[in-house]
């Protein structure tokens, strides 16, 4: 998520607007927020319907639709242009994201 704060003007000069999800409570995320100077909206997966919907839910130490580390590029007609999934020790190239981006 620090990732997505610090390189903020990237993002903003692309026109793309960053998101973060999770199935942490939206209670946890205020914290997160708080804690690490967000400037960008923090979303809660309650139920992992997202996680399921995109592809990337897994199981996690006994929890069921936990997200796999992912990104995506979503335009504004609403379709998915591009997609990554990381391992849980992998850190998102944001170059990769921002150029999808660019292409549209």
């Amino acid at each position: 998520m620090a990732l997505l704060r610090d390189r903020a003007d990237d993002f903003d000069s692309a026109g793309i607007r960053r998101f973060g999800i999770s199935r942490d409570s939206p209670w946890s995320h205020v914290a997160w927020h708080q804690t690490l100077d967000l400037d960008f909206h923090l979303l809660s997966d309650w139920t992992g319907a997202a996680a399921r919907a995109f592809g990337v839910a897994h199981e996690f130490r006994g929890l069921t639709d936990i997200s796999r580390r992912s990104a995506f590029v979503i335009g504004a007609d609403a379709l998915v242009h591009a997609s990554w999934v990381y391992e849980a020790t992998e850190l998102p190239d944001l170059d990769d994201v921002l150029a999808a981006a660019a292409r549209g």
